[in-house]
């Protein structure tokens, strides 16, 4: 959506917004440049977490078990 001088291209995403999308002129400028682009199909940030990448980053990163306490001793948790 950026310009090749790092500026916003008006004039192509009007045209793609008000000719492409069908929105009139007042809707396409009271858009955010955030909502125009997710109009357009383009990512908002990160895909969410799915269960496949969880399961990828638990055994990347394995939780390892607490040290047992010493004898007579306590865990913070009060355990």
């Amino acid at each position: 959506m950026s310009a090749a001088a790092g500026g916003l291209d008006w004039p192509g995403l009007m045209r793609v917004g008000i000719r492409g999308l069908g929105l009139r002129p007042a809707e396409f400028w009271a858009l955010t440049p955030a909502e125009l682009a997710l109009m357009l199909g383009e990512a908002a940030g990160r895909p969410p977490l799915t269960r496949a990448r969880l399961d990828e980053l638990a055994a990347q990163w394995p939780d390892r078990p607490a040290a047992a306490p010493a004898q007579g001793e306590t865990r913070k948790d009060g355990r």
